[in-house]
């Protein structure tokens, strides 16, 4: 579109009663259209500005309309630090470049910059001189907390998730304080965990035979090898897995053979399934190829005992991949997931692989005691040489563990609390049953399953803002960096007060950042702020998209947490998240992108051999959870990037409105429509249009990947056409183009990112006292070139993260 053109274009849309979207908060029509270039010139004084607002902003946002649940009419600028909840809805629309909406009115020259740079200064300076850190409840741990916690403690590696609930999330995080509920059923699941933690530990010299089942997701794919399992496998399942006691353990296998209709047949003949402990074959089973004969839906089959030691051990059963051996497979190789697909004319009659479903590991049979282990060498630092040494050696124990699990020194009253149940137990059942009890009584406590931040015993007033513990400092730093405890040399410098010293402070962010637990802020807070888990939730369809499978799935994630922490490790700018013209794939994954010369199961840097893909909008993972399974979503696409990368979520859409779903699918020609010919349908309602002209431009710009992330050129045959506008007009075709329009907006972005940093950081959703210390952040950092460190440094380092404001009283808090 020329420039002729568009401006042609914008009068007509000027003199014409459109709807304005996308204003403070919510969807809105126009009261009156007023000419594009009637404004008055650039202004700086607040009266003009006020006269700004009036003329461009109330119209939409009265009291008679209240659209986003807003009226303007009252709004002044040069009282908006009294207003300043308002006054940063307002700014975050601005620095967004969507308010005025598309196709409504715009102000002349640099005015719009003049206003949000005023309300901007004015509620800096007013809480420069007023500071507020915000304060938050107590904290528990989540479930990722928890099992790093109990990983850093006893050198255990449990699944939280069978144990503890699933958490609440807030503000993209699971570990926001408020949404943190407790209830009676919650406060049991962590008891019983102490219970079952403790014994797992200790270990149970004489452990009933129990069974653990192991599921397989069904798009684990059985042509390629799964993470953990030997080399020369393919499929299968291979898991960590806790044994109690020494003894024989039974392992029972679940074979499954999915069908629509009536398939049936028989296994690839020649299939052969190894055991292995640790990686060291421990069986070789032939595999029945008649299993489905009785049962076209699944069998099972039984592996002879085996011995096993007490503790963790890697347990694999996996098919041995015989291509490159002297056997040769009957079926090509595939990336198909599931032994349902099939080959041939119908698909009836045809041989197939096993899919192995379950894992039942069942056990142990005649326990012979419990041996040494990483968990009981971490717990038992001594041990008793005569019946007089025992409890002396106990309460060392318990002491130090009450210690580290309660992340504080801990008084000589609180250890005896825990000795009396050592005393209980062992005068009955001896030594170590009784560091089990007082160890069970450890995790159980309030002092290790919620972190609770202690304020000074006196001298401050109710309101009074004061700097937090050391000690509680301490584990503020670590589990925002590591998601998990202090280490001790962490929790010395919190104990001795040192670690305050911002000097000292900033040392021990560097050597945390430099340690490899710092992978949790990939893996916890870069997951959940671009919504990673939500790949799990997207299945695309099996008959459109084969060649997905599991372990594809996994690589996507891992590409992107990788890439993450990368940024972190090597101080990259925060821009390189958007930008990156490289990412980290192994060569399933470099294959599925179309990338070659990258061979092997490890992920290294891969440099994109052209443009198509950039920054983590051009990860598969990002691509796949912004899908519907049977085909792309530009809404879900540009609503992602709106929500997620610019932090401006759109609204939600009004009742009534049909779905993309519910729209037709055929053109009057009966040929399928592209996703585009599609959204150009849905867009035609008035209604829908009102909020997709912002959405879907977005969106359409990625559309040349498909749901799982490849690149395309058609849809149903036919060509794709991804040219369309990013909402200010500025023309977009391809990911690349995309970014050039939100780089116009880079303010946005790294607010955007500081804002969700300091959220998981802190525990408890940003408010609007905290913007202007966020925009202190992204000041600082962009004289580092936005480094990340600087972000992180920033964040740790802010009023909010060092500070916190003593409880009001009730008056207080009435007029706060």
């Amino acid at each position: 579109m020329t420039t002729t053109t568009r401006t042609l274009v914008l009068a007509l849309l000027a003199s014409t009663s459109l709807p304005a979207v996308f204003t403070l908060g919510d969807s809105a029509e126009a009261e009156r259209p007023v000419a594009v270039h009637d404004a008055p010139q650039p202004v700086a004084d607040a009266a003009a500005l006020d006269d700004i607002v009036d003329r461009y902003c109330v119209r939409c946002h009265s009291e008679r309309r209240m659209t986003g649940n807003l009226s303007l009419e009252d709004f002044n600028v040069s009282d908006v630090d009294l207003q300043a909840q308002v006054g940063e809805r307002i700014i975050r629309k601005l620095r967004a470049g969507m308010m005025p909406p598309p196709g409504a009115s715009q102000p002349a020259g640099d005015s719009l910059q003049m206003l949000v740079q005023t309300l901007e200064s004015s509620i800096d300076q007013a809480w420069r001189r007023d500071p507020n850190p915000g304060g938050r409840s107590f904290q528990r741990l989540n479930r990722a907390e928890y099992g790093r916690s109990i990983q850093e403690l006893l050198s255990l590696e449990i699944d939280p998730a069978n144990f503890l609930p699933l958490d609440m999330k807030s503000a993209n995080f699971d570990n926001i304080a408020d949404a943190q509920l407790l209830s009676p059923t919650l406060m049991n699941a962590y008891l019983r965990a102490a219970d079952e933690v403790a014994r797992l530990a200790v270990g149970v010299p004489d452990a009933q035979p129990n069974s653990i089942t192991y599921t397989n997701s069904g798009y684990t794919s059985q042509w390629e090898r799964v993470p953990g399992a030997p080399r020369g496998t393919r499929g299968g399942i291979s898991v960590v897995h806790n044994f109690p006691a020494d003894g024989q353990y039974n392992l029972e296998l679940w074979f499954e053979h999915t069908t629509t209709g009536e398939f049936y047949g028989d296994v690839t003949p020649g299939e052969q399934i190894e055991i292995s402990i640790d990686g060291e074959r421990r069986a070789l089973l032939e595999v029945d190829r008649w299993m489905y004969t009785g049962d076209p839906n699944g069998a099972s089959q039984d592996v002879p005992s085996i011995f096993v030691r007490a503790g963790p051990h890697r347990v694999t059963a996996a098919f041995v991949k015989v291509t490159d051996g002297p056997v040769e497979d009957l079926l090509s190789p595939h990336e198909w997931s599931l032994n349902d697909r099939r080959v041939g004319a119908g698909g009836y009659g045809v041989t197939a692989w096993a899919h192995l479903k379950d894992m039942v590991i069942v056990g142990p049979y005649g326990a012979t005691g419990v041996s040494d282990t990483p968990s009981r060498q971490a717990i038992f630092s001594c041990r008793p040489s005569t019946p007089a040494d025992a409890r002396p050696c106990a309460k060392s124990i318990v002491e130090r563990l009450a210690t580290e699990a309660f992340r504080r020194p801990v008084s000589n009253e609180v250890v005896e609390s825990f000795m009396y149940l050592y005393d209980e137990a062992a005068d009955d059942q001896g030594f170590e049953i009784g560091v089990r009890t007082a160890l069970q009584g450890i995790l159980a406590s309030p002092d290790f399953v919620f972190r609770l931040e202690r304020g000074p015993e006196s001298g401050v007033a109710p309101g009074e803002v004061f700097e937090i513990d050391a000690v509680d400092l301490a584990s503020r730093l670590s589990f925002f960096l590591w998601a998990r405890p202090p280490d001790a040399e962490l929790r010395a410098l919190g104990e001795n007060g040192r670690l305050q010293d911002e000097t000292v402070l900033r040392e021990q962010l560097t050597r945390m950042l430099a340690d490899p637990r710092a992978e949790a802020l990939g893996t916890r807070f870069a997951a959940q702020w671009l919504r990673l888990e939500d790949l799990e939730r997207v299945r695309p369809d099996r008959l459109m998209f084969p060649d997905f499978h599991q372990q594809l799935g996994d690589a996507m994630r891992t590409e992107t947490e990788l890439f993450f922490n990368s940024i972190v490790q090597e101080d990259r700018s925060v821009l390189d998240l958007f930008t990156a013209d490289y990412s980290f794939m192994n060569e399933r994954l470099a294959r599925h992108y179309g990338i070659d010369g990258v061979a092997g199961e490890e992920f290294r840097r891969v440099q994109y051999p052209n443009d198509r893909r950039r920054g983590v909008m051009g990860h598969g993972s990002v691509l796949t959870l912004t899908s519907h399974a049977g085909r792309t979503s530009p809404v879900l696409r540009g609503k992602w990037v709106m929500e997620v990368i610019m932090g401006t979520p759109p609204p939600p859409p009004p009742p009534n409105v049909p779905s993309l779903e519910e729209s037709t699918n055929e053109s009057e020609g009966g040929r399928f429509l592209t996703t585009g010919e599609r959204m150009a349908q849905h867009r035609a309602n008035p209604t829908c249009n009102s909020c997709h002209q912002m959405i879907d431009p977005i969106g359409l710009a990625l559309d040349n990947f498909d749901v799982t992330g490849r690149w395309r050129i058609r849809e149903h045959g036919h060509p794709i056409d991804t040219r369309t506008e990013f909402y200010d007009g500025t023309p977009m075709e391809t990911l690349p183009d995309l970014l050039a329009a939100l780089m116009e907006r880079q303010e946005s972005l790294v607010r955007n990112f500081t804002q969700n940093l300091m959220a998981y950081g802190l525990g408890r959703r940003v408010e609007y006292y905290d913007m202007p210390q966020v925009r202190q952040i992204v000041r600082q950092a962009e004289e580092q070139d936005y480094a990340m460190s600087s972000f992180i440094w920033g964040v740790v380092n802010s009023e909010a993260f060092r500070m916190r404001r003593a409880a009001l009283t009730e008056d207080q808090a009435r007029s706060w």
